[in-house]
């Protein structure tokens, strides 16, 4: 379904990305582990070509595209095919939650305003918000927040959706709520990429785990293997970390 070749970023002397390759399939759940600032971000971002990768290909539904050298038309069917759930919400403020989840369906995709709200409401009840549609952001906690931005990412019906740190701005205790519908999205087939630091979610809904650190791709591999034995030593020490840093703070 998508494929990424030699994907490199650099901000200027800092090498972000270095020759970085990932396939993903039809269904899979791919959950990206690493420490900050290991390029887990920028890779979700230049998929999605909210960065513009120095070099690359991305090959998507048979599509070859050179990520640097992207035309409009190839951004957009990109952008068609993937949505992005934010680490911070990224909600119009100014706008409900419904109108948060039609503005790109309306503006973006040339959707009749009535078909965008049709969609927007059965995105909305597909996270639990349909009774919070005329909320604004002020109005919601975080989790709902979330949930509504998830509700934005779905409603476009997209091949895969990027997860940035879905769970990384909200309270400990909003966090369940927010998983739970990404767990249901993924029995459903939903094909999607994760960064998240959620080692449960990992280990038990994702279908691959892949470590990053320093730009690169150093394991990969299917969760139970993965965690239970991983191959690399930055890997196991990454792991010994969090989940001690797990079981410190419980």
């Amino acid at each position: 379904m998508l494929e990424l070749s030699g994907v490199g970023k650099s901000f200027g002397k800092n090498e972000i990305l270095r020759d970085v390759n990932l396939k993903v399939a039809a269904g899979d759940v791919i959950a990206i582990l690493g420490p900050s600032g290991s390029g887990k971000t920028t890779l979700l971002r230049c998929i999605n070509f909210l960065e513009i990768a120095d070099q690359g290909t991305m090959v998507l539904e048979d599509r070859t595209i050179q990520l640097p050298r992207a035309k409009k038309s190839e951004v957009a069917f990109v952008r068609q095919k993937t949505s992005f759930v934010f680490q911070n919400y990224n909600l119009f403020n100014n706008k409900t939650a419904l109108e948060n989840v039609t503005e790109g369906l309306i503006y973006g995709r040339k959707i009749p305003a009535k078909t965008a709200k049709e969609i927007g409401r059965k995105a909305l009840e597909k996270v639990g918000m349909a009774d919070r549609s005329d909320f604004y952001p002020s109005q919601l906690s975080g989790g709902q927040q979330q949930r509504v931005g998830i509700a934005r990412a779905i409603a476009g019906n997209p091949d895969v959706i990027l997860f940035d740190e879905p769970t990384s701005a909200l309270d400990p205790e909003l966090i369940g709520e927010v998983l739970s519908i990404m767990k249901k999205l993924a029995q459903e087939g939903t094909t999607m990429i994760v960064v998240t630091h959620e080692m449960s979610f990992a280990q038990s809904v994702a279908t691959k785990a892949i470590f990053m650190d320093g730009g690169v791709i150093l394991e990969e591999g299917e969760p139970h293997e993965f965690f239970v034995r991983p191959r690399h030593e930055r890997t196991k020490q990454f792991l010994r970390s969090i989940l001690y840093e797990m079981e410190y703070t419980i």
